[in-house]
């Protein structure tokens, strides 16, 4: 039997192009604008066509789309890819798999023709992030990761990364490309509702508002200056004895993502990484300064600027993070109490509270209203909720004030908060009237992939396309055999 593949169940919603997952390198190397004729046997590497050097018979090639080639092995590759992402491939054949590499080849291949560009220099960078965080699984050792990933030396394991990255942002780019332009009207969303059957129409989830209230234990004047005063001390050893910046960050910084390999980071001028308060240190340095000891949301900071190339800034930091007394905590928890008192017997609104006594800046001129980052408003859909916050506002009803709720923050300190729900909507059939921005998203993202469609079945008749041996029984729902 046939196996039919629906190519696009992996762009239906255009919005949120598939993330590229590069935390395991199973992943497709794409070839040097090489057409490969008939069935050949060529080796799983970039072929150099310039030395003319002829191919290892380790692979079998499985399709070519213009420029490029999908070899066989690409097609499990791109199966672990998806699982390293999170994603269930139980359910997806092979053909599916590889229907969905024709995609990418394809959009790869026309992004070159529309010349669309790729900053290598951005590749880099986002080659040298990936390393960073790869790094920090192996303790900073990269022999181990090299080991790990089966690569002879860094070159040759950055060279595999910038290529992979490099194809992977020009087909995201040609997607976008394909629907950038591509809007929907009133009355198409009308019609895009209409035409589904009542008995299909889709069920929306429970949502509402959560607003919250924080509390953080304060850290005394008397800490905050040891912390400065011990910063001060590896500075004025490094500058008068010289002593090692990066060996006192791997000693003493409690920055856990860079102190063990010398608090290193690589910045770039266009591309914010930190908090603004490091950013503006960092750049402000000349090649081999020492800043002094600086304050952000993650504590007191040294800098020492190493290198600068051109817009990227190779940079080493300490950081130590002032301690909280016990009493501090205490403190906290009772304030915190004594709002929600407040609230409860009707002295004060949870908003203007939050306005008055909330110590989370990014909440408290809002009423203490969190926004949903998925939607970036304030409604929140139960099910897709974060498990934490599920778990604190599940048993509340409408207007309720939580119980003073203990946490640590991002620098291990226990912050204290009150929380409350609001503008409930329980799960219902989608409404018209009730429902019309979701229903715009679902109509917007169909009419998207109608124009991928299009898009697709042009492209593909203008472009070569030759499928291998038993490749050709599955049956596509593109039409990449041009029957």
């Amino acid at each position: 039997m046939l196996l039919k593949t629906n190519n696009l169940k992996f762009t239906i919603n255009l919005k949120y192009i598939l993330p590229i997952c590069i935390s395991v390198l199973a992943v497709n190397v794409m070839s040097a604008q090489e057409i490969i004729e008939d069935e050949k046997e060529v080796a799983s590497k970039v072929i150099d066509t310039t030395n003319k050097q002829k191919a290892v018979k380790v692979d079998g090639v499985a399709a070519v789309v213009g420029d490029y080639i999908v070899l066989d092995s690409d097609i499990e590759k791109e199966r672990l890819q998806l699982e390293a992402g999170g994603y269930s491939t139980k359910d997806i054949t092979d053909c599916e798999l590889f229907g969905k590499l024709l995609e990418n080849k394809l959009y790869a291949h026309h992004a070159i023709q529309d010349s669309i560009v790729v900053s290598d220099a951005e590749i880099r960078r986002q080659v040298d992030y990936q390393i960073e965080q790869f790094l920090q699984q192996v303790n900073g050792n990269m022999d181990r990761l090299l080991a790990f990933y089966k690569k002879e030396d860094e070159k040759s394991f950055r060279d595999e990364m910038f290529a992979i990255n490099k194809a992977n942002q020009l087909a995201q780019r040609m997607q976008a490309s394909i629907v950038e332009e591509v809007e929907i009207t009133p009355e198409e969303v009308r019609s895009f509702f209409n035409d589904i059957p009542k008995e299909d129409r889709p069920t929306f989830g429970t949502e509402l508002k959560v607003a919250q209230i924080v509390a953080e234990p304060k850290v005394s004047k008397e800490e905050e200056q040891r912390v400065i005063d011990r910063l001060k001390q590896f500075k004025a050893d490094i500058i008068e004895n010289g002593a090692s910046f990066r060996s006192k960050a791997v000693l003493y910084s409690e920055d856990p993502g860079s102190a063990s390999r010398g608090g290193k980071y690589t910045l770039n001028k266009k591309k914010p990484q930190m908090v603004k308060e490091f950013r503006e240190v960092a750049f402000a340095l000349q090649e081999g300064e020492i800043s002094e000891p600086f304050k952000t949301n993650f504590g007191y900071h040294i800098i020492t600027l190493e290198k600068i190339r051109g817009q990227e800034y190779d940079i080493a930091h300490i950081l130590l993070t002032p301690k909280v007394a016990s009493e501090a905590v205490v403190e906290a928890k009772e304030r915190l109490e004594k709002v929600r008192e407040r609230i409860v017997s009707g002295d004060i609104t949870f908003a203007d509270a939050a306005r008055e006594a909330s110590d989370e800046k990014e909440t408290r001129n809002d009423g203490g209203q969190l926004i949903n980052p998925t939607t970036q408003d304030y409604n929140f859909e139960l099910t897709r909720m974060d498990p934490e916050l599920y778990s604190q506002i599940q048993n509340l009803k409408d207007g309720e004030v939580s119980l003073v709720l203990s946490e640590q923050d991002r620098t291990g300190n226990t912050k204290f908060k009150i929380l409350m729900v609001t503008d409930r909507v329980d799960e219902h059939i989608a409404d018209y009237a009730k429902d019309f921005l979701k229903i715009k998203e679902l109509a917007l993202d169909e009419k998207k992939i109608r124009a991928v469609e299009k898009w697709q079945k042009e492209k593909i008749m203008d472009t070569y396309i030759k499928i291998s041996g038993d490749r050709r029984d599955c049956e596509f729902s593109s039409n990449w055999l041009k029957k």
